[in-house]
């Protein structure tokens, strides 16, 4: 019945191959995080203090084991025990089942180093900086790096000898190195920035001015350390992709057929943006976890910070919400991507067409 249909074989079959790709990414999700010998259960116990020796610590211990599903329940919701009295351990694979369900739910457990905080909530404190770091940047980084591909391919000369090589340098340089570079340079050399945080550490988030001013200045220096790599890429592929259009057939015998510069122009802009605008999609989808090393340098408050602190304490929940989000966006923004130059990209849409007959 999909042959009578190409397009709906090919979204379905994309979306086939996502949703293994998905099953995948959740697995390892699960998984390698418990690949370290270190018990995250000893570390909630070491805050608590007082040692594993007196009955209340244990009954403490096996309160926690209870919750996060690591120990085996009867009838009753009691814990299991072997011959010798100690709690029976959940296998791994009835912990991943767990999760898989929980997470349908919508439930990612709770925190080992907040406990009683939710994963959730943890995330969700997180991903309002991100998205504030990280969507600017993206729109502005696209727009103006564009621009400037543009017109260094359409005026060649001097400028595109100067801003060429300063892009390849940009898009050649990590995020990370390039924030260590500019926090070295304008936070330690000539302390003009601060080198670490969000905001002041003697300030609240409020509404305030204050804060706000202290917020936009801590911003800068993350904001320039992706923004000027991105604009560099986009740069770098609008040059590319406008070179080539110029020396296309079409625009050639456009000219020869006496048509309007900004007529052919125009053309060759829209042929060209249209791969810049599959990097703009992606771009957006992924900016979940696009710049997590970035806000780890920095100590920004957003998801990356999140993630390096739940890595350090072994907190497995959340560390599985953060990957599994960001495995979500990205997946989404690619699967959502593909749709559309299935659609839009007429090559793309011939070959639809033609693998349904």
């Amino acid at each position: 019945m999909l042959k009578r249909y190409p397009t709906v074989r090919y979204i379905v079959t994309r979306g086939g191959w996502y949703f293994l790709t998905f099953l995948v990414a959740v697995t390892l999700n699960f998984f390698l995080p418990r690949m370290g010998k270190s018990n995250p259960i000893d570390i909630i116990m070491a805050k608590v203090g007082g040692g594993l020796d007196t009955k209340a610590a244990q009954a403490k211990e096996e309160a926690y084991l209870k919750e996060f599903g690591l120990v085996e329940l009867d009838a009753q919701k009691n814990i299991r025990r072997s011959a010798d009295g100690k709690p029976v351990r959940t296998p791994v694979w009835k912990q991943f089942r767990n999760y898989v369900g929980m997470c349908l739910r919508g439930d990612l457990g709770t925190s080992f180093l907040n406990y009683p905080k939710k994963v959730v909530d943890i995330i969700k404190q997180a991903i309002p900086w991100t998205i504030a770091l990280q969507l600017p940047t993206i729109i502005f980084g696209w727009i103006i790096g564009n621009v400037l591909g543009a017109l260094a391919a359409y005026r060649r000369g001097i400028f595109d000898g100067v801003f060429f090589p300063l892009a390849l340098l940009a898009n050649a340089m990590p995020f990370f190195a390039f924030g260590m570079l500019l926090m070295y340079l304008f936070a330690i050399i000539w302390p003009i920035f601060p080198a670490v945080g969000g905001y002041a550490g003697n300030l609240v988030p409020t509404l305030s001015w204050t804060f706000l001013s202290s917020m936009a200045y801590h911003y800068i220096l993350p904001f320039f350390s992706i923004f000027l790599i991105l604009a560099g890429g986009q740069a770098i592929g609008m040059r590319s992709m406008c070179i080539y259009e110029l020396g296309t057939d079409y625009v050639k015998y456009a000219k020869w057929l006496g048509v309007r510069e900004n007529k052919i122009l125009m053309y060759m802009f829209r042929n060209a943006m249209l791969p810049q605008l599959t990097g703009l999609a992606l771009s957006i989808g992924q900016m979940i976890g696009g710049a997590l090393i970035t806000e780890m340098i920095f100590s920004y408050p957003g998801l990356g910070m999140a993630l390096l602190t739940a890595i350090q304490g072994n907190d497995y929940p959340v560390i599985q919400g953060c990957t599994l989000l960001v495995t979500v966006s990205v997946l989404c923004a690619n699967f959502i991507v593909d749709i559309l130059i299935g659609f839009l990209d007429p090559r793309v849409k011939a070959g639809i067409a033609g693998g349904g007959k």
